[in-house]
């Protein structure tokens, strides 16, 4: 098996956009933010933490060819679509967007009086322009436990909502102070600190992860993550392949 490559992207390396209604951390090159040395991890392509003004949001604009995942952490996240959807998202209802042979929505708080923090995540669809679809999921009673969850899958799992790459999945876990995940053993694997802070654990060694920070595997094999805070969430994708192959 290949060598095991762990390479740690802190908070303050991500790119930023910050325009008065939102502030928004890339940890991908993402609209004028281009770095061709830092296009993607695996199949996961954009990995954006949005926090957005109470009152303010993304208008309505267009996407296709897309598999776009939203996961909130904080306030409440409001969806349209041009193909008439609409959902009001909140921390632990996971939302996916398939863009497919097009589609336009808008994304806007929810709230006029507080702000939303949301992580958003795009992979590209194996199959291209499929009939543009939405699928929304509520999974807080099974993060509860402190595992790692499966939340949105390629694979045909029931229990996730669909996407329409099969080489992708993503995982959420909630756990509290010395609680531990192993790690899917996968050629990639990319994992987001959305709160508090843990340890990677590895046999060569240990990394320090706190909030905003990432950690890129290549050749995942036995790999854990152990929180060291009283309240942490993580983000696992894992893939089979690579965008930019």
């Amino acid at each position: 098996m290949p060598d095991l490559i762990i390479d740690i992207h802190r908070s303050d390396q991500r790119f930023d956009t910050s325009i008065g209604w939102l502030d928004s951390k890339h940890s991908f090159s993402f609209g004028r933010h281009y770095d061709p040395d830092n296009t993607s991890h695996g199949l996961l392509i954009v990995s954006n933490d949005d926090s957005v003004a109470p009152g303010g949001g993304f208008q309505p604009h267009s996407h296709r060819d897309m598999e776009i995942v939203t996961w909130v952490l904080e306030g409440k996240l409001e969806h349209r679509d041009s193909e008439g959807n609409h959902g009001v998202l909140y921390p632990g209802l996971a939302q996916r967007m398939s863009a497919g042979s097009g589609i336009t929505h808008s994304e806007l708080n929810h709230s006029q009086t507080d702000p939303v923090h949301f992580i958003q995540m795009w992979v590209p669809p194996d199959t291209s322009g499929v009939q543009p679809s939405y699928e929304q999921r509520d999974v807080n009673e099974a993060l509860t436990g402190g595992d790692l969850v499966t939340v949105a899958s390629g694979t045909g799992d029931t229990d996730t909502i669909h996407i329409h790459q099969a080489g992708a999945s993503m995982a959420v876990a909630r756990m509290k102070v010395g609680q531990s995940v192993a790690l899917p053993n996968s050629p990639f694997v990319h994992v987001f600190m959305a709160r508090g802070s843990a340890m990677l654990d590895s046999q060569s060694g240990s990394e320090t992860l706190a909030v905003g920070d990432a950690a890129r595997i290549r050749h995942a094999e036995s790999l854990s993550v152990t929180a060291h805070s009283s309240s942490v969430e993580i983000i696992v994708w894992e893939s089979s392949a690579s965008a930019d192959r």
